[in-house]
């Protein structure tokens, strides 16, 4: 993560198409509707630094609490995710990944790498290890980002 202050940007119109790109790259991902929703809630308990609640996730996901309460419903439905008694609060409950979600998890990531190498095929081996490295900081600075906004915010 970078504490660098920020600068102007240089006056490049691919700045600008950014936040479009990376909506495409949602929409084209290689799964249903569903499996994105699964794949979201799954990445955010697997990736998240300490218990999940469904309020936490809910505001990982940017989305109202009824909204993750029905997915995780669904998700606890088709044995993913279990529900658990946190560890530092006996009277929370936790989200956890069971190994079905995990492997759901792993069959994800295997669909979205094959896509990124089709999707890539004209790519050098130089350019597409540079933009696996870069996305994934880019994400890794997102939600540290995203983390300092909200911590403002309270």
């Amino acid at each position: 993560m970078s504490s660098t202050p920020l600068s102007e940007p240089p006056e490049d119109p691919a700045l600008d198409q950014i936040g479009p790109a990376l909506s495409r790259l949602r929409r084209r991902a290689p799964a249903s509707g569903k499996d994105l929703s699964r794949n979201l809630v799954l990445n955010v308990i697997a990736d998240a630094p300490g218990e999940t609640t469904v309020g936490g996730l809910a505001a990982e996901m940017g989305v109202a609490q009824p909204v993750a309460s029905r997915t995780v419903a669904a998700c606890i439905a088709e044995g993913l995710l279990r529900r658990a008694a946190s560890q530092s609060d006996g009277r929370r409950t936790v989200l956890e990944l069971t190994e079905h979600g995990e492997a759901e998890r792993n069959r994800f990531a295997a669909e979205q790498r094959k896509a990124f190498l089709e999707i890539t095929v004209a790519w050098s081996p130089e350019e597409r290890t540079q933009f696996a490295r870069l996305l994934t900081r880019y994400g890794v600075d997102a939600t540290a980002w995203s983390r300092r906004q909200a911590a403002h915010r309270d």
